[in-house]
C-alpha cells in the first residue's frame, strides 16, 4: 500500500551525518523521515572507522606484548588467534550498533524507512512504496570504496574494507594498493597479527603530509617488516586466489609482486547511484554532489553533506556538517563550511595528526614573514621517555602576534594531541595561551606548551626583554 509522508526534513542515508541530523531535528520537535537501503550506522559503525580501530588495536596488543621484553617483560612466544581477532571486531560493532538502530531512532520520535531512495521531482523523493514531499532534504548517503581501472583486477578476488573485517583467517602474503591512510593503517595491523605485507602506492606514500612527518611513519612501518614501495604504478593483476600478481612499473623497470591476498585501498567515491539526482534539478559529478560553503545544492530543499558533497571524507566532517545543516534549516542562521578548523589523524603506529594550515599555506596567505614555525621533538618529553616512546615530533604554526594558525604532530598519542590543537586552532588561540598553560606532568601534552614557550626563542636580542616576554607568557 502506497503512502505519502509530508515531513519538515528528509534525510537519505544513515551514516554518521545522517543519524546526525535526524537527532538533532527530532530533539527539537521537527518531524523527520530517514530512509535508509543498507545497515544502520553507515560504512563508519560497519565498515569503516569502528572496526579499523578496533583490528588496530588487537593488532597494537600483539606488538606491544613482542615489544615488552625492553621492560623486563616477558611475554614470547606472542600467538595471534584471528578468529577471535575477528570476533572482537564483530563484538565492537555489536556494542556499538543499538545507539544507531532503526529502534532508537524511532523512540526518538523518527520515522524510519527502511528502502532505496529516488528523486522524483524537485521536491518529491520514492522510497520504496512511500512518497516524501519535504520541505528539506538532506543526502547523507557517504561513500564506496574505489576501485581503479587495472587491466585483469576484475579476474582476480580482492578486497576493500567492505570485506576485509569479516576475514577469519590471516592473509600470508597480503598485497596492498595504495599508500594512503587506510592502507598503511590496514598494512600494519595485519602486519603485526602474522601477515607478510607489501604495499604499492603509485605516488608517495602519505601524500597529505608533510614529507619529513610523514618519513617517520613510513621509517617505523618498514622496520616492522613492511615492505612500502612508492612511485609504483601497477599496470596489470593475473592469478587467481591464493596466487595474485601485480605487475608494476617503476622508477627502475618493470617486476612482478606476488601475494595470497590483494586488498585495493586507493580512496573512495561518493555514492550518487540510484538517487536520479537529476530529476531533482541536484548538480553532480564523479566528485560528489556540488554544493556551496552552507553545503546547499543547486537545488535549494536539498542539502549534500559527509562524504557524498565530495569534500574531505572523514566521519567528524559529517557530524560537523549536520550542525551546520541544522543551523540552517531549523533557526536559519549562517551556516559556512570552514575547512581551516578541520583535523585529521592517521592511526598508525606511531599515529600522525593535523589541523589548520601547513608551513607553506600559512606563508602564502599572510606573507612569509609572519610566519614561525615551532616544534618538540618527543625525544624532549619525560612521558615518552618513559615509555619509550620518543620517535616524533610536535609542530605549531604561529602567525602574527604568535596565533597558532596550524599543527602537526607525529608520535605517541598524536590523535588524543590533535584534539587539543583543534581546539587552540578553532578558538584562535596564540603561543602566549598555550605557554600560560598548567598541564599535568608527567604527560605526552606537555609538548604542545613546550612548542608554543618557544616562539619566545628569537625575540629580541636584548636578553633582558627576552626574559621579561618569556615571564608574561608563564605568568601574565
Amino acid at each position: 500500500m502506497s503512502l505519502t509522508l509530508t515531513p519538515d526534513i528528509c534525510v537519505i542515508g544513515a551514516g554518521s551525518g545522517g543519524l546526525s541530523v535526524a537527532a538533532a531535528a527530532a530533539a527539537f520537535g521537527v518531524d523527520v523521515v530517514l530512509v535508509e537501503k543498507g545497515r544502520m550506522g553507515g560504512d563508519c559503525l560497519n565498515q569503516g572507522c569502528v572496526p579499523s580501530k578496533a583490528l588496530i588495536a588487537a593488532a597494537r596488543s600483539a606488538r606491544h606484548a613482542a615489544d615488552a621484553r625492553v621492560f623486563g617483560v616477558h611475554a614470547e612466544p606472542v600467538t595471534v588467534d584471528f578468529q577471535a581477532v575477528h570476533d572482537h571486531v564483530h563484538k565492537v560493532i555489536a556494542a556499538i550498533a543499538p545507539h544507531d538502530s532503526v529502534e532508537r531512532f524511532e523512540g526518538l520520535g523518527v520515522t524510519v524507512i527502511k528502502a532505496e531512495a529516488r528523486f522524483v521531482d524537485a521536491r518529491t523523493l520514492q522510497a520504496g512504496s512511500t512518497t516524501i514531499r519535504a520541505r528539506r532534504f538532506v543526502v547523507a548517503t557517504g561513500s564506496t570504496p574505489a576501485v581503479p581501472p587495472i587491466p585483469g583486477l576484475d579476474t582476480v578476488p580482492y578486497l576493500t574494507n567492505e570485506t576485509v573485517f569479516e576475514r577469519t583467517v590471516c592473509p600470508l602474503r597480503l598485497l596492498v594498493i595504495g599508500g594512503g591512510p587506510i592502507g598503511l593503517e590496514m598494512a600494519q595491523a595485519h602486519a603485526r597479527l602474522g601477515a607478510r605485507v607489501t604495499v604499492v602506492e603509485a605516488g608517495r606514500a602519505l601524500a597529505k603530509e608533510d614529507p619529513a612527518l610523514a618519513s617517520i611513519v613510513l621509517e617505523r612501518l618498514r622496520g616492522e617488516g613492511i615492505e612500502i614501495l612508492e612511485e609504483a604504478k601497477v599496470v596489470g593483476v593475473t592469478g587467481a586466489a591464493g596466487d595474485i600478481r601485480l605487475k608494476l612499473e617503476t622508477s627502475d623497470g618493470r617486476r612482478e609482486i606476488s601475494g595470497t591476498e590483494l586488498l585495493v585501498a586507493v580512496g573512495r567515491k561518493p555514492t550518487v547511484a540510484g538517487l536520479s539526482l537529476e530529476a531533482a534539478g541536484i548538480r553532480f559529478s564523479a566528485r560528489g554532489i556540488e554544493v556551496g560553503k552552507s553545503l546547499r545544492t543547486s537545488n535549494r530543499r536539498v542539502y549534500a553533506i559527509g562524504d557524498v558533497a565530495g569534500g574531505l571524507q572523514f566521519t567528524h566532517v559529517a557530524g560537523y556538517h549536520a550542525g551546520l545543516v541544522i543551523r540552517a534549516i531549523l533557526f536559519r542562521l549562517p551556516a559556512r563550511e570552514n575547512r581551516d578548523i578541520i583535523p585529521r589523524v592517521t592511526f598508525t603506529e606511531p599515529e600522525i595528526g593535523h589541523v589548520g594550515l601547513t608551513p607553506d599555506e600559512a606563508r602564502q596567505r599572510f606573507g612569509a614573514a609572519s610566519i614561525r614555525v615551532l616544534e618538540a621533538p618527543f625525544s624532549g618529553n619525560d612521558r615518552a621517555q618513559a615509555e619509550r616512546r620518543t620517535e616524533g615530533l610536535l609542530r605549531l604554526v604561529a602567525g602574527r602576534r604568535g596565533r597558532i594558525l596550524g599543527a602537526d604532530v607525529v608520535g605517541p598519542g598524536a590523535g588524543e594531541i590533535t584534539n587539543l590543537l583543534s581546539i587552540v586552532v578553532a578558538r584562535r588561540l596564540s603561543a602566549r595561551d598555550l605557554a600560560g598553560v598548567v598541564l599535568p606532568y608527567p604527560s605526552l601534552s606537555e609538548a604542545v606548551r613546550r612548542a608554543a614557550i618557544s616562539y619566545y626563542a628569537e625575540s629580541p636580542k636584548d636578553p633582558w626583554v627576552r626574559r621579561l616576554l618569556r615571564f608574561l607568557a608563564l605568568f601574565g
